[in-house]
C-alpha cells in the first residue's frame, strides 16, 4: 500500500461555519465520527459516499453534535488513507482539511462521487458494495450493483420491447412501481430473469430504481416518487 504524502491543509471553514454544518445533523451527505474506529470500518463510509453523490466526514464530532475534537491527526489520517487506498477497490481519493474550532481541531474529509462505479470494499469472502441511504451506509442490493456496472460500462445497453416489457409497462402505468418478485410473478418467470429485464431497462434510462423501507422498487424514470 502506497499512501499519499502531503502537508496538513488548513480549511478556510471558520469555527462558526463548522458549528452551522454540525447543527444540520448527519444525513445523506454528512457523517460524524468522534474518531476513526478502524480502516476497515471507515472504508464502508468512504465507499458509500463514492458510490452515491459524495459526502463529508467530520472526524472529531460526536453523533449528538458535540465537538470533542481530535487528538492524533496523523494517526487518524493514516487510517483514512489506509481505508481509501487499501480497503477500497478502486482507490478513492480523499481531500482532508483541518479546522481550528477554538481549543480543538476537527478533520474535514471530503469524498467525491466516483467517476466509475461501483467502488468495492474488500472482505474475506467477497467484495461488498455500500451506498448512502439518508444518514447510514447500507449494503447495495445485487440489482443495484448490476445497474452500476452497466451504467459505467463502455458497452451500450439494449433491450427488447416484447411481451414481458409490455406487461411491465401496463402494470407501471396502473400501479406506478414494482418489485423484482412482483414482476417475476406477473410474467411467470424466475426472479433472476425478471431482475435482468428490470436492470436493462434501468441502465437504458427507461426505468429508475429506488429503495423504500429497504426494498428495491422500479418505476418509470420520469415519474416522481411520492
Amino acid at each position: 500500500m502506497k499512501l499519499p504524502n502531503g502537508e496538513i491543509e488548513i480549511s478556510s471553514m471558520s469555527p462558526g461555519d463548522l458549528k452551522n454544518l454540525v447543527q444540520t445533523g448527519e444525513g445523506q451527505y454528512l457523517e460524524f465520527k468522534r474518531r476513526i474506529p478502524t480502516a476497515k470500518k471507515i472504508a464502508r463510509e468512504i465507499a458509500a459516499f463514492a458510490n452515491s453523490k459524495g459526502g463529508t466526514i467530520l472526524v472529531g464530532v460526536d453523533d449528538n453534535g458535540t465537538i470533542p475534537g481530535i487528538r492524533e491527526y496523523f494517526e487518524e489520517e493514516f487510517l483514512l488513507f489506509k481505508a481509501a487506498y487499501d480497503h477500497c477497490v478502486p482507490e478513492v481519493p480523499l481531500q482532508i482539511e483541518l479546522v481550528h474550532a477554538g481549543p480543538v481541531d476537527v478533520m474535514v474529509v471530503r469524498v467525491h462521487e466516483a467517476d466509475s462505479k461501483p467502488v468495492y470494499n474488500k472482505s474475506k469472502k467477497k467484495r461488498l458494495v455500500y451506498v448512502r441511504r439518508q444518514d447510514a451506509s447500507m449494503l447495495a442490493s445485487d440489482e443495484l450493483v448490476e445497474v452500476m456496472k452497466q451504467q459505467y460500462s463502455e458497452k451500450g445497453v439494449t433491450f427488447e420491447y416484447g411481451k414481458n416489457e409490455q406487461m411491465l409497462f401496463r402494470y407501471l402505468n396502473e400501479y406506478g412501481e414494482i418489485t423484482v418478485s412482483s414482476f417475476a410473478d406477473l410474467i411467470n418467470k424466475t426472479s433472476y430473469r425478471a431482475s435482468r429485464i428490470l436492470i436493462n431497462l434501468v441502465s437504458a434510462g427507461v426505468l429508475k430504481l429506488f429503495t423504500k423501507k429497504e426494498v428495491d422498487y422500479y418505476t418509470f424514470s420520469n415519474r416522481k416518487k411520492e
